[in-house]
């Protein structure tokens, strides 16, 4: 499948790495010389330079014989103007542009059709639904849900005075009474699928498939706290704080929200009535104190520096915050994120390539796609959501009985309403739905894909 990038900036470059390890061919256009030679360098991809919504410009990236457009380039115009230029050329190309600008929202939902836009994908609203899902259940670093949000994927840190430090995962479920499996465990940056005879160890962090309605017993048997925070201090003023405020104060949340520039304090003052704003720099010490820091239930930092959102993190953790989640733009730092005391870490970038990626996929196999797809574990980890039909092989075998490729686990089976965490005696029928995890060199394009 021919696939052409439009913006070769974090999002842009996140993407062809992505697409080329999955065999796509690639085409990458950006206005900048020295992007598109680092570019070049970096990726084997053919690259083109200059304005991608100029029909020369798409002219010379062969728009005409590609399948799917995805413009991610710098402003939101560009990608529109990109998106109807590429269908005029070519009516049967697939586009997808990146709308960041909120007060494009609904206008682009409605005239979706007129901007001939296949989907739309904003990663600063995407980050802001995930945070607020993390602030729904504090105690996860991060969720993934599954059958319509019967089942999740969550990820815990093992702390010092945790249960489950040194318990072999045998021994799991009789500590935390629930019933759990655990899909992978990441120690010192590595991943892996571990087996029943793996001792987990202070600083891990284990990736636990469960049902939704288990996940309040699982923090409650952990004596990890589980109410929702009711006050929140945001640090930042940009566009996923402007989002995320309005989610919490629509559901009654007392928010703060810290911006440094006063006109931009201004502006979401005028939209965000109901949200505290706040004219001041979250990364003096005195003033977050002053702000009442450690009278907070959760702490967000969401400033354009990925270096001051971890140092206010860190500081915040020292100061006891029950909750902190931070924001990062460069997932290259991932080991250090693993050394320091972070605690939730988002990446709009991330979020935003995924959803790309699940909708590539499907549009190559229209029948037996994945459902959903969700890269976990830094990107290591990836788990795909499949429903069984009349092509599946292996129905009604038991699950202990079938071949599947080396680093393939079924995690989830759900049959109509029940999410089931399954067993070797376990199996799966046509109209079931399956959660399969396996490491990044696994791709899955199709259910059958997982059998040797």
């Amino acid at each position: 499948m021919k696939v052409i990038i439009a913006g070769a900036g974090k999002v842009g470059c996140m993407l062809t790495k992505k697409l080329l390890a999955e065999g796509y061919e690639v085409t990458l256009i950006d206005n900048n010389q020295q992007v598109m030679e680092v570019c070049s360098d970096r990726f084997d991809v053919m690259s083109v330079q200059g304005n991608c919504a100029s029909m020369e410009v798409l002219e010379q990236a062969n728009i005409r014989k590609a399948d799917l457009l995805i413009a991610v380039a710098g402003k939101d115009e560009f990608n529109l103007l990109c998106c109807m230029t590429a269908h005029g050329m070519n009516p049967d190309i697939h586009t997808i542009a990146r709308i960041r600008n909120p007060e494009y929202g609904d206008q682009i939902y409605k005239m979706r059709d007129t901007f001939a836009l296949s989907m739309t994908v904003n990663p600063e609203r995407q980050a802001a639904l995930e945070i607020d899902r993390l602030l729904n259940y504090p105690g996860f670093l991060r969720r993934d849900t599954f059958a319509r949000g019967r089942a999740e994927i969550v990820e815990l840190k093992i702390k010092e005075n945790s249960k489950l430090c040194n318990i072999a995962l045998n021994d799991l479920n009789s500590i935390v009474k629930s019933k759990v499996l655990v899909c992978a465990v990441r120690r010192n940056g590595v991943v892996s699928a571990p087996d029943g005879n793996f001792v987990l160890k202070e600083g891990d962090r284990i990736y636990v498939t469960a049902a939704a309605k288990e996940l309040t017993s699982l923090l409650k048997n952990l004596g990890i706290i589980t109410h929702k925070a009711k006050r929140v201090i945001l640090c930042g003023g940009g566009k996923v704080s402007f989002y995320l405020a309005q989610m919490l104060s629509r559901a009654g949340i007392d928010v703060h929200l810290i911006e440094k520039d006063r006109d931009r304090c201004v502006e979401l003052a005028k939209y965000l009535p109901d949200v505290s704003v706040i004219w001041g720099d979250a990364s003096n010490q005195t003033f977050l104190e002053s702000e009442g820091l450690e009278q907070c239930d959760a702490l967000v930092t969401m400033t354009s520096y990925d270096e001051m959102n971890m140092i206010i993190s860190l500081y915040a953790q020292n100061c006891n915050v029950e909750q902190v989640i931070t924001k990062v733009d460069h997932t290259e730092n991932s080991m250090i994120q693993d050394i320091l005391n972070l605690g939730s870490v988002v990446c709009p970038k991330e979020l935003c390539c995924n959803q790309i990626v699940r909708y590539v996929r499907a549009m190559e196999n229209t029948t037996g796609a994945a459902l959903s797809v969700h890269s976990f574990a830094e990107g290591q980890m990836e788990a795909l959501e499949f429903r069984v039909d009349e092509k599946t092989r292996n129905c009604g075998k038991p699950l202990k009985e079938l071949q599947l490729r080396k680093n393939v686990l079924i995690a989830c089976i759900t049959r109509g309403k029940m999410p089931v965490i399954p067993d070797g005696e376990s199996t799966f029928d046509v109209g079931d739905t399956l959660v399969v995890v396996t490491n990044g060199d696994v791709v899955l394009h199709t259910l059958n894909d997982m059998f040797a």
